[in-house]
């Protein structure tokens, strides 16, 4: 039985507008006096998407973040003094509803589930506030708990913070479900609390969390749009 499903936020529900795209990056650099190719953006983003793995026992660490923007910036060929701080200024950004955009399957499939009586749970690894985001995409009264990793001081896939948001929503985890688009740290994180998974692979999914791997080793389901969630719980 299901009684509450859990969504991962970024790449999940929302995707980054052109701000956080090649030539958003390109023009970041350029108030910082940074050139880049932002032709080299997807590429600088896959070979700096290790150092999300890096972080010390899951703690939650902007500094971590700074590091991976600036691999970014670093892999577009910028370089130069002010690099960190253009890094520390795209991440401030990051946090901004208003630079992202929520998937079209979002709205209907979050009521479809409310109106079941499942109660739905965010869990986010990003600094962004989890009230203004539903306030931003109008999804008031559709969201039970939310809980942020920088808030929460771990991030997934640590077993802390899927507890809390169980916790919050009262049910245990053999009546959860996760739903997120990294197999790391959504489906494994939440399949060790004792929730099961959904991993989300959207084909036009753009940067960083982009799922690499079926999901066939954990067993776990996979889809490409959230239309396809209700029938699966």
């Amino acid at each position: 039985m299901t009684r509450a499903v859990f969504f991962d936020v970024d790449f999940t529900l929302i995707y980054p507008g052109p701000t956080f795209r090649g030539e958003g990056y390109q023009q970041f650099c350029a108030r910082h006096g940074i050139t880049v190719d932002a032709s080299r953006f997807d590429a600088a983003v896959a070979a700096a998407s290790a150092i999300l793995d890096e972080a010390r026992d899951h703690i939650y660490e902007a500094a971590l973040f700074h590091r991976y923007t600036a691999a970014i910036i670093t892999g577009m060929g910028g370089e130069g003094p002010h690099v960190e701080a253009c890094a520390k200024e795209i991440y401030d950004e990051w946090a901004a509803c208003h630079h992202f955009e929520l998937y079209d399957d979002v709205p209907a499939t979050l009521r479809q589930i409310a109106a079941r009586g499942v109660r739905i749970g965010l869990i986010s690894n990003s600094h962004r506030c989890l009230a203004s985001f539903q306030s931003h995409f109008e999804l008031e009264g559709l969201i039970t708990a939310a809980v942020s990793s920088s808030e929460h001081g771990y991030m997934k896939p640590h077993p802390s913070i899927f507890n809390a948001a169980l916790q919050l929503v009262g049910v245990a985890a053999s009546d959860a479900v996760m739903v997120g688009d990294s197999l790391t740290h959504d489906i494994e994180g939440a399949i060790q609390t004792g929730m099961r998974g959904v991993l989300v692979r959207r084909s036009a999914d753009i940067g960083p969390g982009r799922a690499t791997t079926t999901g066939a080793r954990l067993d776990v389901p996979v889809i490409r749009t959230l239309t396809e969630l209700p029938a699966l719980l």
